[in-house]
C-alpha cells in the first residue's frame, strides 16, 4: 500500500510531506495504522545524522501508538484491531546469549526502527510484530507513545542499578527524561531528590512525585540532600561536576546515565573507591522490561506531560524541541 509520511529528505532539512510503497508483510510482521507518534531528541539527532548511520529520505518516530490493520503468516499474538506500541528497537536475532536472557536491547543484530526502515512519522508503519506490544487500557494513545522509548529507558536504567522500594533516587534533570524517572522512583515507593539547573522546575518537581529539589549550579550541587543516594541517575546530555555528584552516593551507591554528554568522564578513583561505589549507563530495555514497565505505568498512573500537534505541523514540534522549550514530550497525532 502506498504510506504517507513527513520526511527529511537529506540531512538536516526540516520534514516534508513523503510517499512509498510499502513491501508485502512477511510472516511476522504487521501493518500498523498510527494514531500518535512522540517525539524524542534521537529523532533529531538521526534527521542530523549526528551518529552517521542515518539514511534518506528519513521518517523519524520511534514512539508510535496505533492500531493492526494487518499481520502476517505467523503472528498469532496480535490480532487486527488490536492497539499496541513501537518503540525505537525493530528487531534482534532472537537466539543469542542477550536476546535469551531478554536482553534484546543488547543484541549484537539489534534493528532500530528508524535506522534500518521508516517511523512513525506516517499514516501507516510497517514493523516485526515481535517488536510491538499490546497496550494497557488505562494509557492514552496521546500519553503511551514516549513511555516506549523515554518511559522504558529510564525504567530500565533504574531497574539495572538496583531499584526497588524505600531507596534514596536522585534524578539530574526534569525533561522529558527525567519527569519520567521522577514518577517511576516515586510510585514504586522511594524518596526523591531532583536536581536541575533551572530555578522555575525546582517549584515544578514536586508534581512529579518529588520529596525535594536541589538548584545545581556552575555543574555542581548548591546543597547535599539530607540522606545519601542510593541511586543516582543522569538524564541530561551536557557535562557536570560528576566528582561532586559522586560524593552525594551512600555506600555501594550507583551513577547510572541515559544521557550521554560528548566530553569525556574523569574522576578521582578514590571517590569511587572507598565508599565501593559504580558507575554505568544503560540504554533502552528489552521486550521484558518494556512489558513490565507499561504495567506499572498503567498500575501507578505514570502518564508522561505532554504537547500535542497535527502531524502536519511537525516541523514546529521538532523546533521547539530543539529550544529545549516542551514541557515535557511532543507527540504528533494524525492531521
Amino acid at each position: 500500500m502506498r504510506i504517507e509520511t513527513m520526511a527529511a529528505l537529506s540531512q538536516g532539512a526540516e520534514v516534508a510531506p513523503w510517499a512509498y510503497e510499502s513491501a508485502k508483510l512477511g510472516p511476522f510482521d504487521c501493518l500498523i495504522g498510527v494514531h500518535a507518534t512522540g517525539i524524542c531528541y534521537s529523532d533529531i539527532h538521526m534527521i542530523d545524522n549526528d551518529w552517521m548511520m542515518s539514511r534518506y529520505p528519513l521518517v523519524p518516530g520511534h514512539e508510535v501508538v496505533g492500531e493492526i490493520a494487518e499481520v502476517g503468516s505467523q503472528v498469532t499474538h496480535v490480532k487486527p484491531g488490536d492497539r499496541v506500541g513501537v518503540g525505537w528497537q525493530a528487531g534482534s536475532c532472537l537466539l543469542c546469549g542477550d536476546c535469551l536472557k531478554g536482553n534484546e536491547n543488547l543484541c549484537n543484530q539489534s534493528k532500530w526502527l528508524i535506522v534500518e526502515g521508516y517511523g512513525g512519522f506516517a499514516s501507516h508503519l510497517v514493523v516485526d510484530s515481535r517488536f510491538c506490544f499490546l497496550l494497557p487500557s488505562n494509557l492514552s494513545s496521546e500519553t503511551a507513545g514516549p513511555l516506549l522509548c523515554g518511559g522504558t529507558t529510564v525504567y530500565s536504567a533504574l531497574r539495572c542499578a538496583g531499584m526497588t522500594s524505600g531507596q534514596e533516587i536522585g534524578v539530574i534533570g526534569l525533561g522529558g527524561l527525567g519527569h519520567l524517572a521522577v514518577q517511576f522512583a516515586h510510585k514504586l515507593g522511594n524518596s526523591v531528590t531532583v536536581f536541575t539547573t533551572t530555578a522555575e522546575k525546582v517549584e515544578v518537581a514536586p508534581r512529579f512525585g518529588a520529596h525535594r529539589a536541589i538548584l545545581v549550579k556552575n555543574g555542581q550541587p548548591t546543597k547535599k540532600p539530607d540522606l545519601p543516594l542510593d541511586i543516582l541517575i543522569s538524564t541530561i546530555a551536557h557535562h557536570l561536576e560528576w566528582d561532586s555528584f559522586l560524593n552525594l552516593l551512600a555506600s555501594d551507591g550507583t551513577l547510572t546515565f541515559v544521557g550521554v554528554p560528548n566530553d569525556p568522564m574523569s574522576v578521582p578513583l578514590n571517590t569511587l573507591l572507598f565508599k565501593r561505589r559504580r558507575i554505568m549507563a544503560s540504554p533502552i530495555g528489552g521486550r521484558a522490561t518494556i512489558q513490565d514497565m507499561l504495567g506499572v505505568a498503567d498500575r501507578l498512573g505514570i502518564h508522561p506531560m505532554v504537547e500535542t500537534f497535527p502531524l502536519a505541523e511537525a516541523n514546529t514540534a521538532i523546533g521547539k524541541l530543539r529550544a529545549n522549550t516542551i514541557r515535557y514530550r511532543a507527540v504528533l497525532l494524525p492531521t
